[in-house]
């Protein structure tokens, strides 16, 4: 339904004191072919505009964020029916070489309790495959808003690539003192020149535990997405065509347009400036946990106590 004038279809349910809820409804039952085009024809304009990155969900929440009163499971079947199904996935393969006798950091970021952003960066390494040859994308991500804060390319896995990333995220986000700063436990994150760097802006290094991609769960997910959503659905001629590419899913799509799940729909940029105006400026909270087997024992030394206290009071009486 078109709009009268300037006024949108809210004012207008204002304006004569009836529900969105009800507007729709009665929508539906007098102009049913209407209403069905108007909702298939909003759905392919965006899935047009997000080149099919985006699955039903996130559509469903883009119409309700325009208004439109749509139900997930219609929206998934009429995208069936019109082939407006997102991207699907390959097999990701692992860049992850662990086997090194370097320093192996514990790991802080399963116990940290975000409360803003620049409180935990996490970093990952993925490869890219071109025409001709394998290249590598290294990336930095804030995991409390999932904004990507630095990434690089380049043809070689060596130290040099994710430095690179590391030296763009400092750049652009000036970290105060005490950033975590998490990855997996490969040589590239290990190294001394790696290290130097993070201990030279005061930031703590974390690392996963062996073979536990979980630890690392929101920048494996932004992978996924990248994969998905900008690598599988295009063909890049070089690396520089690649570069170009990435920079505009990166900086211009992801975390400024896409709407993330886990932010509650909304993009990374658009989470950190709600946060930011919401938000103290509060440190994030570190969690500390008894050894089980040492806290069962702990209990059961003080039950076994309880019980010989209680026959001996018994014996006396």
């Amino acid at each position: 339904m078109s709009r009268q004038g300037s006024l949108s279809i809210e004012r207008m349910c204002e304006l004569a004191q009836v529900s969105r809820v009800g507007f729709y409804r009665s929508l539906q039952a007098d102009q049913p072919l209407e209403e069905e085009m108007a909702v298939r024809t909003a759905i392919q304009g965006i899935a047009v505009a997000h080149r099919r990155r985006y699955g039903y969900r996130r559509i469903t929440a883009e119409l309700r964020r325009r208004g439109m009163l749509v139900n997930h499971k219609r929206v998934g079947r009429l995208m069936r029916e019109d082939n407006l199904l997102a991207v699907q996935s390959r097999a990701f393969v692992v860049t992850t070489n662990a086997d090194h006798d370097l320093e192996v950091s514990l790991n802080l970021a399963s116990r940290l309790t975000l409360t803003g952003m620049n409180q935990l960066w996490v970093a990952d390494i993925t490869y890219i495959r071109l025409r001709t040859e394998f290249v590598y994308l290294a990336v930095m991500l804030d995991a409390y808003s999932r904004k990507v804060v630095g990434w690089a390319l380049e043809r070689t896995l060596a130290a040099r690539l994710p430095i690179a990333a590391l030296a763009y995220a400092i750049a652009e986000r000036h970290p105060p003192p005490g950033v975590v700063h998490h990855s997996d436990r490969g040589v590239q994150y290990a190294s001394e020149a790696y290290v130097t760097l993070l201990r030279a802006h005061h930031m703590l290094p974390s690392m996963s535990r062996p073979a536990n991609p979980y630890d690392n769960a929101s920048c494996e997910s932004f992978m996924k997405t990248l994969k998905r959503e900008e690598i599988y659905a295009n063909t890049y001629r070089d690396l520089d065509h690649l570069r170009v590419n990435l920079a505009a899913f990166i900086e211009q799509y992801y975390n400024r347009v896409r709407l993330h799940s886990a932010l509650g729909y909304h993009s990374p940029e658009e989470f950190e400036n709600a946060a930011s105006s919401t938000t103290s400026a509060t440190g994030a909270t570190m969690r500390f946990f008894r050894p089980r087997v040492f806290a069962q024992t702990a209990s059961s030394a003080r039950d076994q106590a309880e019980a010989t206290k209680a026959g001996v009071r018994s014996t006396i009486q």
